[in-house]
């Protein structure tokens, strides 16, 4: 033991006493040294004693959509850096289609016996889906939080990105740079997210623009989410002569960009396209994306701190809490361009009367 003490408060650059006082987890340590230690044990090979290992809290559920769209691997993520201080930790659950539902996974997480469970983007967010699920968990008691949707009548903590001011930042943005003809692309409007960004669009081109409400259900395209529901969206509001696209999301506009360009037209030059998420990799598209930032990590902590306070008995507010969106400009969007005016004849001017000299 006396050259195990030794060997650690080399490598710690401590006392023996130190090291001994550490490993009997007596007080009188300050956490950065306590810390060098433990380290210096990794370093060296030697077990942690019993008493200074790290107990796991729990298990957290986090039931998130498919992981095709990158935003939705950013919360899960962000939520597990985020519990891992507090010793929980989460049980990953992705759905895809034709694969588990989230019913299922919720039995499954039950089973487990896990402390609550985190929802992004699930049916909390579809208006068309019976809500007594989450009902039922509340009155378990279960904790649970909701990121992006909102159900009203569930005495649960909502954690949302403010949709319709999401819309509004990218119309005012393609109206400041000349656009007047703006579509939109999003996904079927039975979705809480899908119905703020509509009510936004047509807020801000009713305000911004002399487009008629008749013209904005024209220029209103709800589609499938991802790149082929983007793609197809796309391809009808070009026909009927959109200069600028907002979407619903990144990879929505991704789609219209490929829409773009398989009818000879060039993004930005021809048409300017606005995603949103702001999901990795969107800055090194081709042209990179101009979008509307969700605040992902502040969402993702405020969801964590919420379940964390509820699991611990201090509920937060049973209310929606509204994340501001960011525009983050990229090239993806530019200047429009001005309509070719009518080529004009250039005015004949008839031959002058030529002066008669008048007699004297």
């Amino acid at each position: 033991m006396r050259a195990r003490l030794s060997d650690i408060a080399q490598q710690a650059e401590v006392s023996e006493a130190t090291v001994s006082r550490v490993l009997n987890d007596r007080p009188g340590v300050a956490p950065e040294t306590r810390q060098a230690v433990l380290t210096a044990l990794d370093v060296l090979g030697y077990e942690r004693p019993a008493r200074l290992r790290k107990r796991s809290a729990g298990l957290v559920g986090l039931v998130v959509p498919e992981l095709d769209n990158p935003i939705f691997p950013a919360f899960a993520q962000i939520i597990e850096s985020a519990l891992a201080p507090t010793g929980y930790t989460p049980v990953l659950c992705t759905q895809t289609p034709g694969g588990v539902r989230e019913d299922e996974y919720v039995e499954m997480l039950l089973d487990r016996q896990v402390s609550g469970i985190v929802f992004v983007s699930g049916l909390h967010a579809d208006t068309a889906a019976d809500h007594d699920r989450y009902r039922t968990l509340l009155a378990r008691p279960l904790p649970i939080v909701m990121i992006n949707g909102y159900a009203p009548g569930i005495p649960a903590p909502f954690v949302s990105c403010d949709d319709r001011e999401s819309a509004e930042l990218a119309v005012a943005h393609l109206v400041a740079l000349g656009h007047r003809r703006i579509g939109l692309i999003t996904g079927p409007d039975r979705f809480v997210p899908v119905q703020r960004k509509v009510a936004g669009y047509k807020a801000a081109m009713e305000r911004l623009t002399d487009i008629t409400s008749d013209e904005l259900t024209e220029l209103t395209e709800l589609s499938l989410f991802g790149v082929e529901g983007g793609e197809a969206a796309a391809g009808r509001l070009i026909e009927r002569g959109v200069t600028g696209l907002v979407c619903g999301s990144d990879l929505m506009a991704l789609g219209a960009i490929r829409a773009a360009r398989q009818r000879g037209l060039s993004v930005p030059g021809d048409i300017s396209v606005v995603g949103y998420d702001d999901s990795p990799l969107m800055a090194f598209t081709d042209p990179p994306l101009t979008t509307v930032r969700q605040p992902v990590a502040a969402m993702a902590v405020a969801a964590v701190r919420a379940l964390v306070d509820e699991i611990n008995g201090h509920p937060s507010p049973n209310s929606e809490y509204l994340f501001r969106p960011e525009l983050v400009v990229r090239g993806s969007t530019a200047v429009t361009r001005p309509a070719d005016p009518p080529k004009r004849q250039r005015p004949t001017t008839p031959n002058p009367t030529p002066s008669l000299p008048i007699p004297a």
